[in-house]
């Protein structure tokens, strides 16, 4: 399932939710939609017979990841996840979308994968803290780095195999 949230893709309104200004109550009100629209979409798949319900797992890439910790703290559906090329945003936040807030009551399995060099969510100063701030136990997370900028890494069969492995670890595997 891809989700289509409020402001992203074909359903754009001029919002430009990557540019927000993440201290006003319309980034507030806006998570909280985003927060009511995956909820809907995990509704969806409860219902579909070909779907196990009980192994879903949330992926999120760039924005999809920084804003992981709220959606992850919000809906406790999903069983494991990975997160590619996210962090913390580096700019300040009011508490209630502040993602250093949520990212402590998140607990699933968690996988990180960056690169080094990422020049968005840099790697000192926005993934380890959000990777320290999950509050998964730390045999349960992890954070894989790959010498690259704020790109998905040039050695996909390594960056596939991580991930499926991820998912086989968690979710078992594909039957």
């Amino acid at each position: 399932m891809y989700p289509i949230y409020k402001s992203t893709y074909e359903r754009f309104d001029n919002y430009q939710y990557y540019r927000a200004d993440v201290r006003q109550s319309a980034y507030r009100d806006r998570v909280i939609t985003w927060s009511k629209e995956l909820g809907r979409a995990l509704d969806y798949l409860e219902v579909r017979p070909d779907i196990d319900s009980e192994k879903i797992c949330y992926a999120g890439s760039s924005w999809g990841a920084a804003i992981s910790p709220m959606l992850l703290a919000m809906e406790k559906r999903f069983k494991a996840s990975y997160l590619i090329l996210g962090g913390f945003w580096l700019w300040e936040s009011s508490g209630e979308v502040d993602q250093i807030n949520f990212a402590p009551r998140v607990t699933i399995p968690v996988l990180m994968i960056n690169g080094r060099y990422d020049y968005i969510f840099p790697y000192e100063t926005s993934q380890i803290p959000m990777f320290q701030a999950f509050g998964t136990q730390d045999e349960y997370k992890r954070h894989r780095l790959f010498d690259e900028g704020h790109s998905y890494p040039r050695q996909r069969n390594e960056f596939i195999r991580e991930v499926l492995d991820w998912l086989d670890t968690y979710l078992g595997p594909v039957q």
